[in-house]
């Protein structure tokens, strides 16, 4: 069996033209037939389909919500982690460059290789197998997500908590500022009077600060004011939400 039919069946769909998925897999620094192009067109296949699904999964939502969840899961980290589902980066063709330098590991190159593959489907085969192979892969995905927390960040899931349960909102006071201007630490407090909850966090700018003091202190709230919840998965799926949230906030407090 040739690696690329392989590939074939872990998207579940056979091509017509096989070229189309040589091409999907191939980076330009590979050669000049690369797959930039059945990138743009998987993406917005991509959109349209993911859109309908939430469309006809979540009828009580509206377009704001829609269009959150739909942002988280058609960006780059999430079609990354399709994509290593699918072991993409043992298909994929790229220049020595790349090679040497891991570019097979790399997230944008991953995200943008299945996207390529949507696009190509779409050729191969038309409209409604491309949305077939997509609806395939994102099934288990919307299975494991909670509408209500996906995407927004820790300060904004400690504010909808609190609001939930009718209690003040938490006050973020800035304790400190250290190093110089160009490289500055933010010390700051999160407090919830009601719940005895003072949480402190340090971080290269205010809103960095914020968002751990946040996340810690919503962990505590949690703890303290436990929710009510919508069986085990939605526990599951919030939690999942926070830790994203911190270890979003962690990566840009290392990049300041």
């Amino acid at each position: 069996m040739t690696p690329l039919r392989l590939l074939e069946q872990r998207i579940d769909h056979k091509f017509t033209d096989p070229a189309l998925l040589d091409q999907a897999v191939t980076h330009r620094s590979h050669s000049g037939k690369h797959n930039e192009r059945l990138e743009f067109l998987g993406d917005s296949v991509l959109n349209f389909v993911v859109a309908d699904l939430l469309y006809q999964r979540y009828e009580r939502l509206d377009e704001g919500d829609l269009s959150r969840i739909r942002a988280n899961l058609v960006k780059q980290s999430a079609l990354a982690d399709i994509a290593q589902t699918l072991a993409l980066s043992e298909f994929l063709r790229l220049g020595e460059g790349e090679l040497k330098s891991g570019g097979y590991r790399r997230p944008s190159i991953l995200a943008d290789a299945l996207e390529a593959i949507f696009g190509a489907v779409f050729l191969d085969s038309g409209f409604d197998e491309a949305r077939r192979v997509i609806r395939r892969l994102y099934e288990p995905v919307l299975e494991s997500v909670d509408p209500h927390t996906l995407g927004k960040d820790a300060k904004t899931l400690l504010q909808e908590f609190l609001q939930g349960r009718k209690l003040p909102l938490p006050v973020y006071t800035v304790l400190a500022i250290h190093g110089a201007a160009h490289d500055q630490q933010f010390e700051l407090q999160c407090s919830i009077a009601p719940l005895n909850i003072q949480v402190t966090a340090a971080g290269g700018s205010r809103r960095a600060a914020e968002q751990l003091a946040a996340a810690e202190a919503l962990v505590q709230a949690q703890r303290a004011c436990p929710a009510p919840l919508r069986g085990k998965a939605a526990k599951k799926s919030s939690q999942s939400a926070l830790t994203v949230a911190v270890e979003q906030e962690r990566m840009k407090r290392k990049g300041t």
